[in-house]
């Protein structure tokens, strides 16, 4: 499997037409690699160039043939390396270039080699594109900035935008597969569910979803929520919503408009009129199970069989999530919610108790955050140690 996934990202980057691989040339079987991998210095870039050897398939099957030969030499300390460089060279190093925004940035950071969202990207989506919305942002002037360009099989997660400091786009939050790479401040890990249903919407959730990209194809902020009334017109053309008059010159009156006030002004709205208005107050309730992988080793206390003092197992830890996504806000709640955070101080409990039900068996950590940018309000739970993100 891993095998095939390296095939599957060389040509990937490829444009599904070359790979490329690279490797160090008369390393191949396992019990050589440490003894021949000693004297080979990645600091000396004269050096490595020495003995790095490159080969380019046009056949999926040779391709996979050589790296299941070199499997070795992809599992050492020079593996991360060596995919990365082959990434590169399936990509072309001009194309890598002319993918960024800003060429003259390095494509890993200094000190600890963290890897760019350019080098994400070009394993996620075969283009080394610098930012995770979709699409293009223009800029005016003739100046733009690259997003995500396609549909994408694994997609993205960042704890970033939890903290409001991006916006990912729906390429990378619906992926082909229900598999996440999920990224924090200093560290990659992975989200998947053995489940594709996870990623299935109901009728509402589709309608939202086309609504959303609507919108954020005429969001040029970066990722602010907010649009011209120009690029308000263009969204109501394209997803068939007729507000009537009075309600259409609200929402345009302040010359911009919100994407949360967008939302509400959508759920009072008729179906029948492109709406979201529910009738049945229930918009698509989700339970499902999903799994996350951290590959650095940490501490495992629960299923290890210590007891008293013996040293917990050091290994790379695997977590089951329970997650539940409670029904979509309705106007009402909405704006109970609003009532109740800003009479936060108050001994009202009439007031209060309008506000939507908190998930008492609910868990928190980092993750959960990153779940919630892709199932908004989920509730989590896992048995044992909290997954860690970091």
């Amino acid at each position: 499997a891993l095998v095939h996934a390296m095939v599957e990202i060389l040509f990937l980057c490829g444009t599904g037409k070359r790979a490329v691989v690279a490797f160090i040339g008369g390393v191949i079987r396992e019990q050589k690699v440490d003894a021949a991998l000693e004297g080979i210095s990645v600091e000396s870039a004269i050096d490595f160039q020495k003995v790095l050897r490159i080969i380019t398939f046009t056949s999926r099957k040779d391709a996979f043939n050589m790296l299941l030969a070199n499997i070795p030499l992809f599992r050492s300390r020079l593996g991360a390396m060596l995919f990365l460089i082959s990434s590169l060279l399936s990509r072309g190093l001009d194309c890598i270039q002319a993918d960024r925004d800003d060429p003259s940035q390095p494509l890993v950071t200094a000190p600890f080699g963290h890897a760019s969202q350019e080098i994400v990207n070009l394993l996620l989506c075969g283009e080394a594109v610098p930012n995770v919305f979709d699409g293009k942002m223009d800029l005016g002037g003739g100046m733009s900035l690259k997003g995500i360009p396609s549909d994408v099989e694994v997609g993205f997660l960042t704890l970033l935008e939890s903290l409001n400091l991006c916006k990912v786009g729906q390429y990378l939050k619906c992926p082909k597969w229900p598999i996440w790479v999920v990224g924090s401040e200093s560290h990659y890990t992975v989200l998947f569910a053995l489940n594709p249903n996870v990623q299935e919407e109901n009728e509402l959730e589709e309608r939202e979803s086309k609504i959303r990209r609507a919108f954020d194809a005429q969001d040029q902020s970066g990722g602010g929520g907010f649009i011209a009334v120009e690029g308000f017109q263009q969204v109501l053309r394209d997803t068939d919503i007729t507000f009537p008059s009075d309600k259409l010159d609200d929402l345009c009156n302040a010359g911009v408009i919100v994407w949360s006030e967008f939302w509400q002004a959508l759920l009072q709205l008729d179906k029948r009129a492109g709406g979201m208005k529910d009738p049945t107050g229930l918009m698509g309730k989700k339970q499902f199970t999903i799994y996350h992988f951290n590959g650095i080793a940490k501490s495992v206390l629960n299923g290890s069989g210590n007891t008293g003092g013996s040293t917990p197992i050091q290994r790379p830890r695997i977590c089951k999530l329970n997650v539940s996504v409670p029904p979509r806000w309705t106007q009402d709640e909405y704006l109970a919610d609003v009532v109740s955070s800003s009479a936060s101080g108050s001994k009202n409990d009439s007031v209060l108790s309008l506000a939507p039900p908190v998930q008492t068996a609910c868990q928190h950590a980092p993750l959960v955050d990153c779940i919630r940018t892709r199932w908004p309000r989920a509730a989590c739970s896992w048995s044992g140690d909290v997954p860690s993100i970091v």
